[in-house]
């Protein structure tokens, strides 16, 4: 630590806690000098959350990137010794949650945690006595979770931060940015010019970011927490209570942190049909609970320290211990754990807090760089993810490439570009935190929907679709059709080839998707395309643009489409996109909807020059996929423009009148048939709409949602970005080398030179089950010989091919047509071929005719 603040820093982090500390530390590791850190509390007890939490890891997730985060985080901790390896027990009072255990070690399988284990009640007791069995119908245990001691952890950072200065009692007080730069970090002790500055303040991360303009859906949440007194059940056990924070400058009253670094000496554990988690201090019980109504936070009135309590620690409040307020939960925290833990009963409390944590939106961290340039996000993480996001950003910030020692990592899910323009609204963005809140423990259905800020994003053919029944899903706010009522009458039609669904496969699912996957198949259907979004890209140097940044050969006449890849420095795909040349100067790009506006628009506004102008159109267009056999028939009744196979072959763009509605007509196809999208402006959407599908009624044109384009693409082996492919995945190892000319320059070549000289070690592929027609889920290990060499990343029937299809990475020598491999999925083990693909029309005669 220096004595004397700085006036400049290549890099400032501001936030000091369990984020800000290994973003500096990983940063250091990786070379970089000049590093400051301040944090407005003292160190490295700064009265933020990481010095509050008890510190529990348990590294098991649906999501690969937080399970490989979190064993990342647990990895470097155990060999810093100050992570203690308890080993941690999920628990099950119900027959739901041991189906859900059953899932966690599915998912430990797929993204290799050491040892996943399911327990009997007996065995539970075994690794910790307190617990009563008859309470319990069993435990998924995690041998290498457990506990991290916060303060020595903070400590041991700074310690090792070679590159790096650090200083406490600093609170900052703007961020001067101009020209859309960070440009200095203002304090109270002066301001200190910077290239670089990561938010890294977590519970204040919503009023740091409004310091650059930024409004970050950072939402502040209690929790409760409270440590027992000496219990007679764990007498002789070592406690060092009274002397842990010796010397240390605490806020407040230092209780908590007094108890939160005193050890576990048995694992750690969560009974989450109640919302609870526990471990042992000591000689005492640490009680934590979400079971109680979302105390949400003012997230511009998050406080300071003061002589009285420490920034992120409320009162506690007994009401939410000792009463049942949880919306989902029939029983109070001290029920629950009265009946879980019998010693608990009738106990003193040593030290109780209601300590404060953030949400997002969606759950997920919030990082990356932000919209401006040199300033970067590494918010709403936990301890448990801490190390692993630390070095994702560092290695992000220095070498262009998120990646983990294991490799290159999926950053889509937890980019903070990622959301949309509504999500930065207080109200908006602050329920929804207090939603996530309330679902932490919860068992989430398969698609499930909220009810809540429902319709903020409408296409123009929002009132028609509901006239026809559409079952609507929410994704980055739209509303987007999975399926429609009005094609009952299809289910019976094709009764033959659509097999019944069972079990949590099953969930949030119609046999009206299927028939709609095989309708498009015979005649023609209009899916709403209106969530994708255009990016026009303009200007003299637009061409050589778009050369630089895109995988693929992208210098075609107009008229012309080509698709191709955005890669980042390491290869990594950042995303596929079309690009359509409409002039000599001008082109758009299309990209998916959901978070491609902002993480795929923003990355080619980042890197355009000032002579080219790049327009991101969200919501700009409306848009309508005419897809099927009969596709070419309905539109050519629409239009004068000839739409032969000869004068509108397949890739190729014009700009017509589908009866009075001005269009781009791009001849594409994301289902594997004839067909086109057409892009208009959003005022002619209805127009569009209604044109198309009275023009069709004789040919039976018939809308079609999400769910029947997911398993017609899957079919077809179309890739879905943020599923199938992302920042984890080079073109070759995606099955995508033919968007890839070597012969031009482009952000990423240097990458794929060297992957194709070495030669991938896994890649991409299609299995179908041998003789099961369960549809599987993602995440599910791919086993062969009985180990798990991949997971699945999407997975659907394929209604046309009548059989289950599942798409995963796999080492290359089992990738030959005819492996025999094994699925895992919700407890059973499913037989499975490799297959070549596509697995349906591999000649392309359904689009090129």
């Amino acid at each position: 630590m220096s004595a004397d603040f700085p006036s400049q820093a290549d890099t400032v982090v501001i936030g000091a806690g369990a984020v800000g500390c290994s973003v500096a530390y990983h940063l250091s590791e990786l070379g970089a000098e000049d590093v400051v850190v301040v944090d407005q509390g003292p160190l490295p007890v700064t009265g933020g959350s990481s010095v509050h939490a008890p510190g529990i890891m348990f590294q098991t997730s649906p999501s690969k990137i937080q399970t490989k985060a979190a064993y990342y985080t647990s990895r470097l901790l155990s060999d810093a010794g100050v992570y203690d390896e308890v080993g941690g027990i999920e628990l099950a009072r119900s027959e739901e949650r041991m189906d859900f255990l059953r899932r966690r070690v599915e998912w430990a399988e797929s993204y290799g945690l050491p040892d996943p284990q399911l327990l009997s009640p007996e065995e539970v007791t075994e690794h910790f006595p307190l617990v009563d069995e008859d309470e319990i119908l069993g435990g998924y245990y995690s041998p290498t979770d457990g506990r991290v001691d916060g303060i020595s952890a903070l400590q041991w950072y700074i310690a090792k931060s070679d590159g790096a200065d650090f200083y406490g009692n600093v609170e900052v007080t703007d961020l001067d940015v101009a020209g859309d730069s960070i440009g200095a970090v203002e304090t109270d002790r002066g301001t200190i010019d910077c290239d670089r500055c990561v938010i890294a303040t977590n519970n204040w991360g919503y009023q740091t970011a409004q310091m650059a303009d930024l409004d970050l859906p950072i939402a502040p949440v209690e929790h409760q927490y409270v440590v027992t007194e000496a219990l007679e059940e764990l007498s002789g056990v070592d406690s060092n209570v009274g002397s842990n924070t010796e010397g240390l400058q605490v806020p407040g009253n230092g209780d908590i942190q007094e108890y939160m670094s005193e050890g576990p000496h048995r694992p750690v554990g969560r009974d989450q049909d109640n919302s609870l988690y526990f471990r042992t201090h000591g000689d005492s019980l640490g009680l934590g609970s979400y079971n109680h109504e979302a105390l949400s936070v003012d997230p511009d009135v998050m406080g300071k320290n003061s002589e009285e309590s420490q920034a992120s620690v409320h009162s506690f409040t007994s009401e939410h211990w000792e009463k049942a307020t949880h919306p989902d939960r029939e029983k109070s925290p001290k029920q629950a754990f009265d009946e879980l833990l019998p010693a608990t009963k009738d106990v003193e409390y040593e030290a109780t807090e209601n300590g404060i944590f953030v949400f997002t939106p969606d759950g997920m961290p919030a990082i990356g760089p932000t919209h401006v340039d040199g300033l970067w996000s590494a918010l709403a993480i936990w301890w448990t993810h801490s190390g692993g996001y630390g070095k994702i950003i560092a290695e992000w910030m220095e070498n262009g490439v998120p990646r983990l020692p294991s490799g290159p990592v999926d950053t889509g899910g937890v980019h903070v570009r990622r959301f949309s323009p509504h999500a930065g609204e207080k109200n908006y963005f602050v329920d929804k935190g207090a939603t996530r809140y309330r679902q932490v423990y919860s068992i989430v259905e398969p698609r499930w929907q909220p009810d809540k800020h429902r319709g903020l994003r409408r296409s123009p053919f929002y009132d028609r679709q509901q006239d026809l029944g559409a079952e609507f899903y929410q994704s980055g706010g739209w509303e987007s059709a999975q399926w429609y009522d009005s094609n009952a009458d299809l289910v019976e039609e094709y009764e033959a080839q659509i097999p019944d669904q069972d079990g949590w496969q099953s969930i949030n699912r119609s046999k009206i998707e299927a028939a709609e996957h095989l309708h498009t198949r015979d005649a023609v259907s209009m899916f709403d395309m209106t969530s994708f979004s255009s990016i026009m890209v303009e200007g003299a140097d637009a061409g050589d643009f778009l050369q630089r940044v895109c995988s693929n050969d992208v210098d075609i006449d107009v008229g012309d489409v080509r698709y191709s890849l955005l890669l980042n420095e390491g290869g990594g795909i950042l995303a596929d996109v079309t690009v359509v040349r409409l002039g000599a100067e001008e082109y758009m790009v299309t990209t998916g909807g959901g978070n491609s506006p902002g993480i795929h628009g923003g990355w080619l506004e980042d890197h355009a020059p000032e002579t080219v102008s790049v327009t991101v159109e969200e919501g700009a267009k409306s848009t309508i996929g005419l897809w099927g056999p009969k596709s070419r028939l309905l539109l050519q009744r629409c239009t004068d423009a000839d739409v032969s196979n000869d004068d509108f072959p397949y890739f190729s763009a014009k700009q017509i009148y589908v009866g009075e509605v001005p269009v781009i007509a791009l001849r594409v196809s994301y289902v594997g048939e004839l067909g086109w999208e057409l892009w208009a402006p959003t005022e002619y959407g209805n127009r569009l709409w209604e044109t198309l599908y009275e023009a069709g009624q004789d040919l039976d044109v018939r809308p079609m949602g999400g769910g029947a384009l997911e398993s017609m693409r899957l079919e077809k082996g179309y890739r879905l970005w943020g599923t199938d492919i992302d920042t984890d995945s080079n073109p070759y190892e995606a099955g995508l080398g033919f968007a890839v000319d070597l012969d031009t320059d482009f952000i990423g070549k240097e990458a794929l030179e060297a992957a194709k000289a070495e030669g991938v070690d896994a890649e991409i592929t299609p299995i179908t089950l041998d003789d099961s027609t369960d549809i599987l889920l993602s995440g599910r290990p791919v086993l062969v010989d009985g180990e798990a060499q991949g997971y699945v990343q999407a997975a659907d029937f394929g209604y046309t091919i009548g059989e289950s299809i599942a798409y995963t990475y796999l080492p290359t020598e089992y990738t030959e047509a005819g492996t025999d491999v094994q699925v895992r999925c919700e407890g059973e083990l499913y037989d499975a071929t490799v297959r070549n693909e596509p697995l349906f029309d591999p000649g392309r005669e359904k689009i090129i005719r």
